[in-house]
């Protein structure tokens, strides 16, 4: 991680506190820190910034959030978007992303500190203006990114208890998708293009079979799974190499139904992306679908 999170910590440290002086003023609520050791900190709470100017010492008691950025791009990202939001979405979102963290045990890459905050904040100004924006992958995000999903609506019950204000369940899903986003490290364009080639693919094996899924069995949880990270490969444009031929040989003869069906998500993804599958991924995919397909 290069964008540390410490919460309330320098109210905890009571005679340890090391004295910071003010560098930078982003608003009355925000400002920008060194300690004696030169080491930055962008430090929110309500009036740290009100009437105070540079080389002023930081008022300990006011502290409420320490942010020790060493990523300087992120840094910036952050201090600018401090300036333009409320600190209370930076404040919301904190909460969100450190439940995420301890209920799911998530990984996630520091710009979810810039992209959460950022779009509660855009949220909650469409609600203000009556506007509601429609996620038209709501039901494909909600069956693909479980997890995902969960702390989507966990950040609704947030907002609506700090605020009143009552999110569609669309937000939800654009919530998840800013986790996926930090998990696999990409941009939000990306998440959505692997949650398209998802349903695409799971809807080509449904009309192929003419089944519903079981979307609360184990083999449906790792189907899913393996779309994920194979929609990524096309997206990055990778591929399992070709390996043994004989083993995918023995799976056409066992699963012969399933592989016609990979065979003509080949075609499609030949079609549409150029993208050729090895025989591995044909290999994986085959049975993988076999599972799914026979527990439905």
């Amino acid at each position: 991680m290069s964008f540390f999170i410490l919460i309330n910590t320098l109210k905890l440290m009571g005679k340890g506190y090391v004295e910071m002086k003010i560098v930078r003023i982003l608003n009355n609520n925000s400002i920008v820190a060194k300690d004696e050791n030169q080491q930055e900190f962008v430090l929110l709470g309500a009036g740290l910034g009100f009437n105070k100017v540079r080389g002023d010492v930081v008022d300990e008691a006011k502290i409420e959030k320490k942010f020790a950025p060493t990523d300087g791009k992120i840094a910036n990202q952050f201090m600018e978007l401090v300036n333009n939001i409320s600190m209370d979405c930076i404040l919301y979102s904190q909460q969100v992303i450190e439940e995420a963290k301890i209920n799911y045990g998530k990984k996630l890459a520091d710009t979810i500190y810039i992209s959460l905050p950022d779009h509660i904040a855009n949220a909650l100004e469409n609600a203000k203006k009556g506007m509601l924006i429609r996620n038209p992958l709501l039901h494909d995000i909600k069956r693909f990114y479980k997890d995902e999903y969960a702390i989507g609506e966990a950040a609704l019950r947030v907002i609506k208890e700090k605020t009143g204000v009552i999110l569609p369940t669309d937000e939800a899903a654009y919530i998840a998708l800013h986790f996926v986003n930090a998990e696999i490290g990409e941009t939000k364009d990306t998440a959505i293009e692997i949650t398209k080639i998802m349903q695409e693919i799971s809807n080509i094996v449904k009309n192929f079979f003419k089944v519903e899924y079981n979307e609360e069995s184990l083999n449906y949880y790792r189907y899913i799974t393996h779309l994920k990270f194979f929609a990524q490969r096309i997206i990055t444009r990778t591929n399992y190499p070709d390996g043994d031929d004989d083993l995918l040989n023995l799976v056409i003869k066992k699963h012969s139904r399933e592989y016609e069906c990979v065979l003509e998500i080949t075609d499609f993804l030949e079609e549409k992306f150029g993208y050729s599958i090895s025989s591995d991924e044909r290999l994986y995919l085959t049975v993988h679908i076999a599972r799914v397909v026979n527990a439905m």
